[in-house]
């Protein structure tokens, strides 16, 4: 039996139209099935995008029918179908975003007051957050060397104080039961102040029994030698090598009960009874006297007398002098406290800045 080539052909394109609309329910089917679930649970992303992915296989298949079959009646159904496929991908995008805008919502809600304050706070301004970190520095500075840089005093200087407080330690380390001041600590610092150009001026504050000569020496050395305005304040006690330090400064003052002792040097441990020791400690008391003299008003030959004094300590040579007795025999400048050495120093740094 021979078919007609015409009526082979029309066959041919009606078993290509029912495989078309074959495929084209099953994809539908598919995207309401997944509509209906993604609607129900919270996986809906992954589920719309499986929709999706079946969606662009509907289409490409479609999309090669339609254009084989131009001159078909299917070509009105097919055109529907996508119109009607697309309208279906719109209300799936729509409801994906309204359900991840419920979830961000919810999310919000559920953070507690304290998150939301810590978010709030990194909203602060710069300014805020670097003035907490310079005053937590400023506080760990305070707390581990006894430093500070006065800078609030409407003077507009800028003041670096430098505590020597305790025993001032040599080179071997202390117990851990004594308060100590520590010259590897200060002698850089005092190299930095130097180099600094935001420090205009030192205040030595300096509370001390002293400690050892070769450290403390070194320190006093230091201090007298910086080129920018100092100042030292006695706010307790400035006894044995203490004294060098607090004469070391260009201007120095003392508290009515401040008191300063002078004695000779002494030696703990072990000494050889030999000459030549003697004439050792007659070396390290000169380079003490000669320092002190050099910077104070007192002269070497009293200050000697005051070290060799044998009336006024019972198991000890030397002098003790409290407040005004120092401002007399010319060690330091003027009886004094915290509010006059501010004053003075901000006055030198205006002069320096004058010159």
């Amino acid at each position: 039996m021979r078919f007609h080539p015409a009526k082979k052909q029309r066959a041919a394109n009606n078993n290509t139209l029912r495989d078309a609309q074959k495929r084209q329910k099953a994809p539908l089917i598919v995207v309401k099935s997944l509509l209906f679930i993604a609607s129900r649970r919270k996986t809906r992303d992954f589920r719309a995008k499986c929709a999706r992915k079946h969606l662009a296989e509907h289409n490409r298949v479609n999309s090669n029918v339609y254009y084989s079959n131009k001159n078909t009646e299917y070509h009105k159904k097919n055109k529907f179908g996508m119109r009607r496929t697309a309208m279906l991908v719109q209300e799936l995008n729509e409801r994906s975003h309204d359900f991840a805008g419920r979830n961000n919502k919810q999310e919000k809600k559920r953070e507690n007051p304290e998150t939301q304050r810590m978010k709030n706070s990194g909203n602060e301004p710069e300014q805020e957050q670097q003035k907490i970190k310079n005053e937590e520095a400023r506080e760990e500075r305070i707390k581990e060397t006894g430093q500070v840089l006065l800078e609030e005093g409407g003077e507009g200087a800028h003041i670096h104080l430098i505590s020597i407080i305790g025993e001032i330690e040599g080179h071997e380390n202390l117990s851990g039961n004594t308060k100590t001041t520590k010259y590897e600590h200060i002698l850089p610092k005092l190299a930095e102040i130097e180099d600094s150009r935001e420090v205009d001026g030192v205040l030595v504050m300096i509370n001390t029994v002293g400690g050892d000569v070769s450290c403390g020496l070194a320190l006093a050395e230091m201090i007298a030698s910086l080129s920018k305005p100092t100042v030292s304040l006695v706010i307790g006690d400035s006894h044995s090598i203490g004294v060098p330090l607090a004469v070391a400064t260009d201007y120095s003052f003392i508290v009515p009960t401040g008191t300063m002792m002078i004695h000779p040097v002494r030696m703990s441990g072990t000494v050889i009874g030999a000459v030549q020791t003697y004439d050792y400690f007659e070396m390290i008391q000169d380079r003490i006297l000669n320092f002190v003299s050099g910077h104070s008003q007192i002269a070497y030959d009293q200050l000697r007398r005051l070290m060799l004094n044998t009336e006024m300590l019972t198991k000890d040579l030397g002098t003790v002098l409290v407040g005004s007795d120092a401002v007399k025999e010319g060690l330091i400048c003027e009886v004094g406290g915290i509010r006059e050495a501010l004053q003075k120093l901000n006055r030198m740094v205006l002069e320096r800045k004058e010159i």
